[in-house]
């Protein structure tokens, strides 16, 4: 069982050569990122005079961050029994 739920949140983050932690600042800043252009955006519709770019630009911004992310080669992984870094097959 514990086996099972350790697995439920280190699959993920192990796939693209993150620990949890690493994973976790990663998705919170983009999740906090998404909050801000959100809030911008609403503003936007009400005063459309206000943050004209700046919900869009935050955007592209988070896009280009991502592709940046998802082209470079995920480090290796470390090796639950030893701990020592396994190369990906």
């Amino acid at each position: 069982m514990t086996s099972q739920l350790h697995r439920l949140f280190t699959h993920h983050p192990d796939s693209v050569g993150e620990s949890y932690g690493e994973h976790f600042g990663v998705a919170a800043s983009y999740g906090l990122r998404l909050l801000a252009a959100s809030a911008c955006a609403l503003v936007h519709a009400v005063l459309p005079f206000c943050f004209e770019k700046t919900a869009s630009t935050m955007v592209r911004r988070m896009v280009a961050d991502m592709d940046r992310r998802a082209s470079s080669p995920a480090p290796a992984a470390p090796s639950e029994s030893t701990g020592a870094a396994v190369a990906a097959p």
